[in-house]
Parts: C-alpha cells; sequence; structure tokens
C-alpha cells in the first residue's frame, strides 16, 4: 500500500505533466488520479484496496498513463497461449535473443524438421546475435514433434523453439 507522502510526491509529479488520467496497481492495491481538465487541477485520487486472491498475480506493478488531448484510454489483455494438443516432454529454447534460422544457409536443407530424430548434441538452429551465429544443440535424444518458430523470425531468451519427444 502505498504512504500519504508517495501519493503526495504522485499527485505532484501527475499536475506538473500533461497526464490526465493515472492508475497505479500493486499487490491487490489501485491509485487512481485524475486531472480536472478545466483548470488542470488533481481533483480526484482513489485509492482501493481488494483481496489478493481476486486480482492476477504480475511480477511488475502496473502503470497506465493518458496524455491530456488524448482522451482514448487503452488497456491490454494479457496475451493466452495458445493450447498445443501435441504430445512432448522437452522444450528446446533460445538462450539468447536474435534472429532464428533452421538451416546454415539459405540455400541448405533445414537441420531438422518434424518428425527429426536428434541427439544430446545434435545441432537444430542458429540464432544470430550481433553478427555472431551461435549453432544451438537439442540438449536432449528424442524426436521433434513441433517446430515453434520460422526461419527468419526475431525470438527472446527462453523462448520455446522446438517441443521434443525424448527417447
Amino acid at each position: 500500500m502505498l504512504k500519504v507522502q508517495e501519493i503526495r510526491e504522485l499527485i505532484k509529479l501527475i499536475d506538473d505533466s500533461s497526464i490526465s488520467d493515472f492508475t497505479y496497481e500493486e499487490d491487490g492495491t489501485k491509485v487512481t488520479m485524475k486531472k480536472d481538465s478545466a483548470n488542470g487541477s488533481v481533483p480526484v485520487v482513489q485509492q482501493t484496496s481488494t483481496p489478493v486472491e481476486s486480482q492476477p498475480v504480475a511480477s511488475e506493478p502496473k502503470v497506465e498513463s493518458t496524455p491530456a488531448p488524448q482522451k482514448v484510454e487503452k488497456e491490454e489483455e494479457p496475451k493466452k497461449e495458445e493450447q498445443s494438443t501435441v504430445d512432448f516432454d522437452y522444450e528446446i529454447v533460445s538462450p539468447m535473443v536474435g534472429t532464428f534460422y533452421n538451416s546454415p544457409s539459405p540455400e541448405d536443407d533445414p537441420y531438422v524438421q518434424e518428425g527429426s530424430s536428434v541427439g544430446k548434441d545434435s545441432i537444430v538452429c542458429i540464432v544470430e546475435a550481433m553478427k555472431l551465429f551461435n549453432e544451438i544443440e537439442a540438449e536432449v535424444q528424442g524426436e521433434i514433434v513441433e517446430i515453434l518458430v520460422q526461419n527468419g523470425e526475431l525470438v527472446e531468451y527462453g523462448q520455446p523453439l522446438f517441443r521434443v519427444k525424448k527417447k
């Protein structure tokens, strides 16, 4: 829960900015501030608490703001991961941020395809980061049952690239 001094500092910051609406949420507590567009003051400060069980679990506080001239409020819904019906035991993930390549060069065949058998030392793809081409190994023996990214696609650290059924 925010302390009174923290709320006062937020009011001053909002009052000095062009932001008309401000919402801050953390651990089941929500603070909303709306600036009166006629005189620029911050007349409405609302702090509410709800039980933690009813709030979605988030790793970072949610902060939303809208500039004064813009009256449209945007609220992103969390992306829902698609449920896969593929049976797998292991996911090969990207060890870095970069560009995914399924073959050593555009003219060559892909390292692996769905149904390909891989060993622990089998190269399954390349992730290019900062002009360095890093070969990614399977690290498990099994069969590739699903390829989750397209050739040339940007990948994030920890993003699943392949699903493998262990043998």
